[in-house]
């Protein structure tokens, strides 16, 4: 995503916002505004999954959890062999979209 289209997004959203907040977004941009959040959640949870796939392989072959694998890597117990770059790059994505997801499908969002 470019400079400009994020700028463009956020003024785009915040428009949203206020009509929101003035009671003036109609049925059609609410059902509209629901449907990209299903999107989102959706791609997130097909992300997740092939990230997760791609975990498991790591913890087949080193026949070690991911999150003890984790622990050790950032304890400065493990090198910096290629697969275990890769390993810690993968943890770390599944970690932040398991974040997003949970932010987007918590039902306590104000």
């Amino acid at each position: 995503m470019t400079i400009y289209t994020s700028i463009n997004t956020k003024k785009q959203i915040s428009k949203l916002f206020q009509l929101y907040e003035s009671g003036q977004v109609n049925e059609t941009t609410a059902r509209n505004l629901n449907k990209i959040l299903e999107l989102e959640v959706n791609q997130l949870q097909i992300d997740f999954v092939a990230t997760e796939k791609d975990l498991s392989v790591f913890e087949h072959q080193y026949n070690k959890t991911t999150a003890n694998f984790f622990r050790q890597w950032q304890a400065g117990e493990i090198d910096d062999h290629m697969d275990y770059v890769e390993w810690a790059s993968l943890a770390q994505m599944a970690d932040n979209l398991r974040k997003r997801l949970e932010f987007l499908t918590s039902e306590n969002q104000k």
